[in-house]
């Protein structure tokens, strides 16, 4: 197989550009996923090949450390696709910050989505540690300082479930903020990026959009 031959097998799809195409490329594969209907995307050889040199992922996932939600596999993406920082309860700090902003700040990244999803642990152990004034141990505290705002957005909303409320407001608090900085929040104003913020269900494997999706 040629040169030639072989990048256009590896890049059957252009990468969008705008961040409503890498949206709906987005959600185009978490049907997939939901339905089973799965065509596993850049994932062979030549994709390899293909994205050796230099990357240009369309899209960067802010999302859980958690086994069940691996971001590649629900969006139905592959090689070279998408920039993924993962952290407990997506938790974050100047260096997870610097990370998500890598991509839409050196590489034209049109896309930002910040994942929470169900029955998040970390996001239990930060509640029930937070509501008993009970530390955890070494450095998980930091996730729990982390999880504060969260936690305080939850107690003033309520509900039947305490500790999905408080996922929830983590993720739509932590993509108002990126969405919001200093660095960030220029490219969002002139439409080159958005900052989605969406919560993955265990249950049946959909993405819901919570704030924020691209018109």
């Amino acid at each position: 197989m040629g040169v030639a031959s072989s990048v256009a097998s590896a890049s059957p799809e252009a990468r969008p550009t705008t961040p409503a195409a890498a949206f709906a490329r987005l959600m185009e594969g978490n049907e997939r996923w939901v339905s089973g209907d799965l065509q596993h995307p850049d994932r062979d050889p030549n994709r390899r090949q293909f994205v050796a040199q230099e990357q240009e992922p369309f899209g960067s996932i802010l999302s859980c450390i958690d086994s069940r939600v691996p971001p590649e596999l629900l969006f139905d993406t592959g090689l070279g696709d998408l920039y993924v920082m993962r952290t407990g309860g997506e938790a974050v700090g100047p260096v997870v910050t610097g990370s998500v902003e890598y991509g839409p700040m050196t590489s034209g990244t049109p896309l930002i989505v910040v994942l929470g999803h169900q029955r998040c642990g970390a996001v239990k152990a930060a509640y029930a540690s937070i509501r008993d004034g009970k530390p955890l141990p070494g450095n998980l505290q930091a996730i729990v300082k982390a999880l504060q705002p969260a936690y305080e957005q939850a107690a003033r909303e309520g509900g039947a479930d305490p500790v999905e409320t408080m996922a929830r407001a983590q993720v739509t608090l932590t993509a108002a903020d990126l969405r919001s900085n200093d660095d960030l929040a220029p490219l969002v104003s002139k439409g080159a990026l958005a900052v989605v913020g969406a919560f993955y269900s265990l249950d049946t494997g959909k993405v819901e959009v919570l704030a924020g999706a691209p018109s």
